[in-house]
């Protein structure tokens, strides 16, 4: 889970807060508490609860039974269309939001020069010790990508940022960031929920109340992001969004496929406009 670098300083502000509901709209919820930034960095898209959530399972996460066992179930196919739509061999490969590791080591053995990046440090510590254990070189860090654009802006061939736009709290920004990381002519890949009332029952009704595939509150829907708003923001970035395929998890069957249907979990492939 990716956010911000700096500790955090505290509540900015109480407002009342927007909550949507795929059956009736838009409705008035209680007081939300919002926090002030927590990096200075351009385009910083910090979220401190978020990362809270993902930090405190971190040493579960490669239990491919618990809370995180659709990611696990998800990342072959991940992996597969990103190898299928960029060459991996040899690449210099971003992984933003990397977790404790699934889809930087799949990468990896590919090929890959894999550079992980997120701001849960306890995720960083279980994708260094798994990746030591299984005699991965992975350049893992505590580290914001807006940060990193900074640094190094258009220095990696493929950048991903997989089920993580939807747990930023700009993630129109967010996608602005990823452009500045990837050199011309090179490919951005980013998984998400599109939002509509079949990904609400699914992805949460079903996968956190029913399944209980995942913990409740994982994800909140109105964070969800239709494919023609990832579309809007990319152009807005000087991206161009080049395909899509759907992320279809089959938890009787207990596999993921890559399908045309990107009506609840989707990846797309981003390239720079020039490109």
């Amino acid at each position: 889970m990716q956010s911000g670098k700096a500790p955090l300083r505290g509540l900015s502000q109480t407002v009342e807060s927007t909550t949507y509901s795929p059956f009736s709209g838009v409705r008035r919820g209680p007081p939300a508490l919002y926090f002030d930034p927590v990096s200075n960095g351009l385009e910083s898209s910090a979220d401190p609860a978020e990362i809270a959530k993902f930090e405190a399972l971190a040493h579960r996460f490669w239990d491919s039974q618990g809370e995180f066992k659709p990611l696990h179930r998800l990342n072959p196919a991940r992996a597969d269309y990103i190898a299928s739509r960029a060459r991996i061999e040899g690449a210099r490969v971003l992984d933003v939001g990397c977790g404790g590791g699934l889809l930087a080591e799949a990468l990896a053995r590919r090929g890959a020069e894999v550079t992980g990046i997120d701001m849960a440090p306890a995720m960083i510590l279980t994708a260094q010790l798994h990746a030591a254990e299984s005699g991965l070189a992975i350049d893992y860090r505590v580290q914001d990508a807006a940060e990193l654009a900074l640094q190094k802006p258009h220095s990696f061939d493929v950048v991903c940022c997989m089920e993580m736009l939807e747990h930023v709290a700009e993630p129109g920004a967010f996608v602005g960031v990823l452009a500045r990381l990837v050199r011309p002519g090179g490919a951005v890949f980013v998984s998400t929920l599109n939002r509509n009332v079949r990904s609400f029952l699914l992805a949460i009704v079903g996968a956190e109340y029913v399944l209980r595939l995942l913990p409740r509150g994982t994800h909140e829907y109105e964070r969800f992001i239709r494919p023609a708003e990832l579309a809007a923001w990319a152009r807005a970035a000087h991206l161009s969004l080049v395909h899509t395929a759907g992320l279809h998890y089959d938890p009787f069957a207990d596999r993921c496929t890559l399908n045309e249907d990107v009506s609840v979990n989707y990846i797309a492939h981003l390239v720079p406009a020039s490109a």
